[in-house]
């Protein structure tokens, strides 16, 4: 690694650290460095440390899974919910939040909706021993624009009170309410992302063809299932817990690409400091913007991410 990658690294982390004390002291009651430590703030401490540790995860997951599908199925367009993960965890929390399942199961019923709308778009996409990109794109499309059909559906027919929260957890939200499921999340998570970093050099490989991968000695439909396995337990641990929140498995390694390279060794680690920073002063944002409203943040999101896109295309171009 050349030592201005180095540099670039060290400085993501320098700005991930600055922006974890921004998102320690700011919210809808700014306390100073000094205050938020204080003993009588150590609930406020607690839970704002809780949300920052959240939205390092969210980022570094969903962006580090953005990572490996945009590898294997060599589609820049392709992010955590192309394969139909998020409309399968929205379906199952609209679902438990219609029929009045307690707040506490609504994580546990999105996850595994999450996980049996992968094993639907799989199985639709298999060709015998293989699963062809183009059909694997296809059916996560399809499955995803029908499931989102049911919940738009079952959203018109429910009441006010309802929808407001199906609203509210479709569109992201990053607030902690059970500690254990946030530990059992961090765990799938970190190591999800050690996962995809080991097989940094087969994603480098694949990234320029599976042909010369295989020439390479890589086995590319091993590599292709236990990437799609390990991108789907994250993005459906994710999901379970913090709802949709787009853009950021998609702008963040884009972005990552121009600053340090395509190479996977050091695209990962730099895409993990960049998606933690965006998503925390995304997260300051949707507290403090409308205080003591808070703005779901896949609406900050969306609203940051869709530009920001667009110029970095536009620079794509450009180069090209």
């Amino acid at each position: 690694m050349r030592v201005s990658l180095k540099r670039k690294l060290f400085f993501l982390f320098l700005i991930l650290s600055f922006a974890v004390l921004l998102g320690i002291t700011n919210g809808s009651v700014k306390f100073s460095l000094m205050e938020v430590f204080l003993e009588e703030n150590r609930n406020i401490l607690y839970l704002r440390l809780s949300r920052v540790l959240m939205a390092i995860l969210a980022g570094s997951g969903l962006s580090v899974s953005g990572i490996a599908l945009q590898a294997i199925l060599r589609n820049a367009l392709a992010e955590p919910y192309i394969l139909g993960t998020s409309s399968g965890a929205g379906l199952g929390a609209v679902l438990a939040i219609t029929i009045g399942v307690g707040t506490v199961y609504i994580p546990i019923v999105a996850f595994f909706s999450a996980i049996l709308t992968i094993v639907l778009v799989y199985n639709l996409a298999r060709h015998g021993n293989k699963v062809p990109v183009e059909s694997l794109i296809l059916s996560g499309v399809i499955v995803s624009i029908a499931l989102s059909a049911i919940i738009v559906f079952l959203v018109s027919m429910s009441s006010n009170e309802a929808l407001h929260g199906m609203m509210w957890w479709l569109w992201g939200n990053l607030q902690v309410y059970d500690f254990k499921l946030l530990f059992i999340v961090g765990i799938v998570v970190l190591f999800g992302i050690i996962a995809i970093f080991i097989l940094a050099q087969d994603l480098n490989a694949i990234s320029i063809g599976e042909e010369d991968a295989m020439h390479l000695g890589i086995n590319t439909e091993a590599v292709k299932k236990i990437l799609f396995l390990t991108t789907s337990m994250i993005t459906a641990s994710l999901v379970s817990i913090c709802g949709i929140i787009g853009f950021v498995g998609l702008v963040i390694p884009h972005m990552m690409r121009l600053v340090v390279g395509p190479n996977h060794k050091v695209l990962i680690p730099a895409t993990c400091l960049a998606a933690g920073i965006f998503m925390i002063i995304c997260d300051m944002f949707s507290r403090t913007l409308l205080s003591p409203l808070e703005i779901p943040i896949g609406v900050i999101t969306a609203i940051v991410g869709a530009p920001v896109f667009i110029i970095l295309l536009k620079k794509r171009q450009k180069i090209k």
